[in-house]
């Protein structure tokens, strides 16, 4: 994998599945998407984005969760395809 591949989260589009590469969140936050799942590793889909595009709905393992902006742009991963498979990750 390239830096060049590495994007932020915010870049995905729906329908889109993402390899987290890392993040750049600290504290509460960063704790929190850790324990749902978002691990160097992980695969996260794309679901939706709302009307005026914040927040973006996201599905990693099991769990979906809406992220805003400020917290989807500081994940980083590579797209790895546009469907989704369940993982136990």
């Amino acid at each position: 994998m390239s830096q060049s591949s590495i994007i932020p989260l915010t870049e995905g589009l729906p329908g889109q599945r993402i390899r987290i590469h890392h993040m750049t969140l600290e504290g509460t936050m960063r704790r929190r998407l850790l324990d749902l799942g978002f691990v160097p590793g992980s695969e996260v889909k794309v679901l939706q984005r709302s009307p005026l595009g914040d927040p973006v709905a996201f599905r990693v393992i099991h769990t979906t969760i809406a992220l805003r902006k400020e917290e989807s742009s500081q994940i980083f991963g590579e797209i790895i395809g546009g469907e989704y498979h369940e993982s136990t990750h």
